[in-house]
């Protein structure tokens, strides 16, 4: 087993995996951090772009605030999973309880009055399947329909995690997992 204080420099690049990089970085190994926030940033950021509603600026402070986090956290990390899914689940969490502190999770979730909006959009005769239409849809569901579906359709999440995370009943869940997939066929097309 490695020691906490194996530096990048002694491991060989290639063979170079999350275990060994996470138990540089938990040892103070600044440029270890940096590969594992190279390897695993790009994928986080997709997820937190979606969840933050399409808005690059909250994603990337939420990623970032992510990794501040797992930095502080990591000496404490057991490897009892893979570090991908401890990073997956922390950015997920900090973007949650982003979207709880703000005013704009509540309010800007606007119910029936929704549908005026995707009406109000440009118009497009129909979704050709493209992600580029069902990003922009994605954009425009209120913010916990759109967390609900893209934790349960996007990253395979089940009702009772959601339910949890979210703090609202299952029943909760599966009612904003029906209006948002709803309101994504109202927004590309489908009748």
């Amino acid at each position: 087993m490695l020691d906490a204080t194996v530096t990048l420099a002694s491991l060989s690049p290639p063979a170079v995996d999350d275990t060994a990089l996470a138990r540089a970085a938990a040892g103070g190994d600044v440029h270890a951090f940096e590969r594992l926030y190279r390897r695993h940033a790009p994928r986080l950021n997709a997820l937190l772009w979606r969840l933050c509603g399409g808005n690059a600026a909250r994603a990337e402070d939420v990623l970032q605030e992510t990794f501040i986090l797992a930095w502080r956290k990591l000496p404490q990390f057991r490897f009892e999973s893979a570090l991908g899914t401890w990073l997956h689940r922390m950015a997920v969490n900090t973007a949650l309880m982003e979207l709880r502190a703000s005013a704009a999770f509540e309010s800007l979730d606007i119910g029936e009055s929704g549908m005026e909006v995707l009406t109000g959009m440009a118009d497009v005769t129909r979704c050709h399947a493209t992600g580029l239409d069902l990003e922009r849809a994605l954009q425009t569901l209120p913010p916990r329909a759109r967390a609900v579906l893209v934790l349960h359709d996007i990253e395979g999440w089940k009702h009772h995690e959601i339910a949890e995370e979210l703090q609202m009943a299952v029943g909760s869940s599966k009612a904003q997992l029906h209006r948002a997939r709803g309101l994504l066929r109202a927004r590309l097309g489908d009748t």
